[in-house]
């Protein structure tokens, strides 16, 4: 399988601008890893380009994920068969990376033969560890009270379908908090479930759009946390709320060595995935009425704290996507995680080794 020249002018650029930094002083032992999501452009060939040609399979990712230096892929094992695990499994140990699923919990008893035959197929190719998702955004997703009940039900069904598929294979699933639970209730459910097979992914900014207070956040998940979902974030006010963007880590305003120190103490095992999603700001419309639809009784104490925070913060631009080529989209996501991975080594303690230049690839073909 060949590997794929990947780096342009900007990454280049940003390559140079990080030569000569002293490391960190403690490092971690651990090379921070990607989410497929950080390639939400490229993946299965959304997007393309010729100097960016598209992600079709995970054996497409792991090659240029080894040319960045990125220490591990968190992807979706959907669909997967017998031949692709193994594919992916020799790939992945050639190249010394780890690799983690993603992955649907099961809805109904009737869904959980597809579930665990997941669990085993990615298994085969590494992974013991996974990532899923319940829900989503929960103020545009519901617009009553009894509708979230209504889904927030059958997710705790989900977790309990998956429990014994998770135990029979050896393997932990991290249920993230996905703008979907507020971190109490995330850990309600997981102190009622007890189990080391069910803990948490936890995603270091998710839940500023739910008001949830990051450092605030970490700290009540982090006794339950499977792995992560590493970013950084940045604010700007709009008329009905507030924007939120991912940004580059060590662009945007989390304390993310606090973020990580305490994410270690819970679990000094647990891997950490940078999931940098290059798209327009989201907007997080928590002054219109329908957004309280879900939580009526959350204190207006928690949305003062946050506008304040907002304000304090504001970022002087956001990340923005709409009115670029593809071209210049793909280079944009591109650079985006070029320089999160060089700042988590540079900064952050991970021991990424040095981004590849394409002519180190053709040297190798």
């Amino acid at each position: 399988m060949k590997r794929r020249a990947f780096l342009m002018a900007p990454c280049l650029a940003a390559l140079g601008r990080g030569a000569g930094t002293s490391p960190p002083a403690s490092r971690r032992g651990k090379r921070l890893g990607v989410v497929i999501h950080s390639y939400s452009k490229r993946w299965q060939g959304r997007y393309s380009s010729i100097q960016q040609p598209p992600f079709t399979t995970a054996l497409d990712v792991l090659d240029h994920l080894r040319g960045l230096g990125a220490g591990s892929l968190q992807i979706s094992v959907a669909g997967w068969s017998d031949e692709m695990a193994g594919r992916v499994r020799d790939t992945r140990e050639s190249y010394g990376m780890r690799l983690e699923g993603s992955i649907t919990l099961p809805k109904t008893e009737a869904d959980v033969p597809r579930f665990e035959r997941e669990l085993r197929l990615g298994k085969e190719a590494g992974a013991v560890i996974y990532r899923s998702a319940l829900g989503g955004r929960r103020y545009e997703q519901f617009s009553t009270r009894e509708q979230f009940r209504s889904w927030k039900e059958a997710a705790w069904r989900s977790m309990q379908l998956a429990e014994p598929a998770a135990r029979r294979q050896r393997v932990r699933i991290g249920v993230e908090n996905h703008k979907d639970f507020h971190a109490p209730e995330l850990v309600e459910l997981l102190t009622r479930l007890s189990s080391e097979h069910i803990g948490c992914t936890i995603d270091t900014g998710n839940s500023i759009a739910l008001l949830e207070e990051p450092l605030a956040v970490v700290e009540a998940l982090a006794p339950f946390v499977v792995t992560t979902h590493i970013k950084d974030m940045a604010v700007q006010e709009y008329e009905h709320g507030f924007l939120l963007s991912e940004v580059p880590l060590g662009e945007g305003m989390l304390d993310l060595p606090r973020l990580l120190e305490i994410l270690e103490k819970g679990n000094p095992r647990v891997e950490h995935h940078l999931e940098m999603i290059t798209r327009d700001p989201l907007e997080i419309p928590c002054l219109k009425e329908r957004y309280w639809a879900t939580f009526p009784d959350k204190p207006g104490t928690e949305l003062a704290r946050t506008l304040s925070m907002v304000r304090a913060k504001k970022a002087a631009r956001l990340p923005k996507v709409t009115g670029r080529s593809i071209e210049d989209a793909l280079a944009f996501e591109e650079e985006n995680i070029v320089k999160s991975l060089q700042h988590a080594g540079e900064a952050l303690g991970f021991d990424n080794v040095q981004i590849r230049r394409p002519t180190d690839e053709k040297n190798e073909k």
